[in-house]
């Protein structure tokens, strides 16, 4: 019997000597013989060689605890062995960075992936007016390795230097260090507020120099095991 078509040739897996690469825009491929990566629980859709998964929950008890009193955190697996790995978190898109001795704050619904060798933790921005954006928290991610973050669709990357730079809090990914973050109130003036406002009221107001990512969707909770797709996490940047 003979299978016809470009199936297996279109779809077959991608070549790459780099510890994180695009399996395609949905897909991350993460080569194993450079060590264990962290990862989100449960993203693992498939791998070829002997791979290990091991359960971090949160990271350790000191960020157990701040996810317990935030209600933000990130819920990790470690992956180790040899192999490739094939990593996806509902057919979001992924995209890759590299940090070299740099650091970056992300949402922890967009976080999928970093080598082991980032250092991370969860950080709450101290902001005017943090505490009515409800709970702005965010993962650092510091050092020097991959990052791979999801974005819900094609993300636009916004360089804050050129420009006073705004963004709705539910839809920023991730900033690059550098970048200072201050939370901006717009209520529309009272006869907006009486209409019921703009659904806009909260936003980002970012300075500095480097660069803010903003998906083209908000981020939502939900109520999976598990899982805190948090509204806006920010962190604040240590240094």
């Amino acid at each position: 019997m003979t299978i016809h078509g470009n199936l297996f040739e279109a779809f077959k897996e991608t070549e790459g000597r780099d510890q994180f690469t695009r399996q395609n825009s949905k897909m991350l491929k993460v080569r194993m013989d450079y060590g264990p990566v962290t990862a989100r629980m449960g993203s693992m859709v498939a791998y070829q060689g002997d791979v290990h998964f091991a359960n971090r929950g949160s990271g350790g008890l000191d960020k157990l605890l701040k996810s317990k009193l935030t209600g933000e955190g990130v819920p990790i697996m470690e992956c180790s062995g040899s192999g490739e790995l094939f990593l996806a978190e509902a057919a979001s898109d992924v995209q890759v960075l590299y940090l070299d001795n740099d650091m970056l704050s992300v949402n922890g619904a967009n976080v999928l992936a970093f080598s082991s060798s980032i250092e991370w933790d969860i950080h709450r921005v101290a902001a005017r007016g943090g505490m009515m954006a409800g709970g702005l928290f965010n993962v650092s991610l510091r050092g020097s390795g991959y990052v791979a973050v999801t974005t819900r669709g094609e993300p636009v990357a916004l360089d804050v230097a050129t420009a006073p730079t705004s963004a709705d809090a539910h839809a920023v990914v991730l900033w690059t260090g550098g970048v200072r973050m201050d939370v901006k109130v717009d209520t529309g003036g009272l006869g907006s507020m009486l209409r019921g406002g703009t659904g806009e009221t909260i936003q980002m107001a970012f300075t500095g120099q480097g660069h803010v990512l903003v998906q083209p969707a908000e981020n939502t909770r939900t109520s999976g095991a598990g899982e805190q797709a948090g509204r806006g996490g920010l962190s604040d940047f240590l240094g």
